[in-house]
């Protein structure tokens, strides 16, 4: 798999200004043709906290069968700074893309894309250095505000920060908590969106992200 990798060893004023370098690279219209193979994707840290632990699970699309998984760990050299988590979680993410045979057109992320302060969220940074379509489907908020979305399957509402719209909050299922779903690259939201409820099977959590939560928590325990 092709990879744009750029110098990881990077102080963090260094990062903020990469991000503000970087964050017009995005794309934010749709550049995604027919998705056969979509992964998802989620990091975890060992019990030390001295490694990260990527795992990166390809399914197959519309059935959303799991045909390969892989995961990497990487000393953590970056520290934890909300906002700069892709440069802690990046190099980890990328050798465990490199582990992959199957290449998948879409990419999701448990984390933010554009719904970010500087609009470079982990699935906006790993979209361009991967030279993928990716989304941002993260558990809370990071920034920005919006009203309630409604209770049944498939409600949202625009989440917007600073007189932009960087996302929506998206109800999956009724009457639970919704998720923040946001651009990461080569995508428009209406097929962000699209993309979280197609790969959506009766949980809170779209199938790709969840089942790399799950497995990266499980490899967490595993692991020295």
């Amino acid at each position: 798999m092709a990879m744009k990798i750029h110098n990881w060893n990077l102080s963090p004023k260094a990062a903020v200004q990469w991000q503000r370098e970087w964050a017009p690279k995005v794309e934010t219209r749709a550049r995604i043709k027919k998705v056969n193979f979509l992964a998802g994707v989620d990091v975890a840290f060992t019990r030390d906290m001295q490694h990260a632990i990527a795992a990166v699970l390809v399914f197959s699309f519309p059935k959303l069968e799991e045909v390969e998984r892989v995961y990497a760990t990487a000393p953590l050299r970056f520290p934890y700074i909300p906002g700069l988590l892709s440069f802690r979680e990046g190099p980890v993410i990328c050798k465990a893309f490199k582990k992959l045979k199957r290449q998948p057109q879409l990419l999701m992320f448990d984390g933010q894309g554009i719904a970010h302060p500087r609009r470079l969220g982990i699935a906006s940074h790993l979209g361009l250095i991967l030279d993928l379509p990716s989304i941002g489907c993260a558990k809370s908020r990071l920034c920005g505000s919006s009203a309630n979305p409604g209770f049944k399957r498939g409600d949202w509402v625009l989440l917007q920060h600073a007189g932009e719209t960087i996302g929506a909050v998206l109800r999956t299922r009724d009457g639970v908590r919704p998720i923040y779903v946001s651009v990461g690259h080569r995508l428009n939201l209406p097929m962000a969106l699209h993309w979280a409820l197609a790969c959506h099977d009766g949980t809170r959590i779209p199938k790709p992200t969840r089942e790399a939560d799950r497995w990266v928590s499980q490899l967490k325990r595993e692991l020295p």
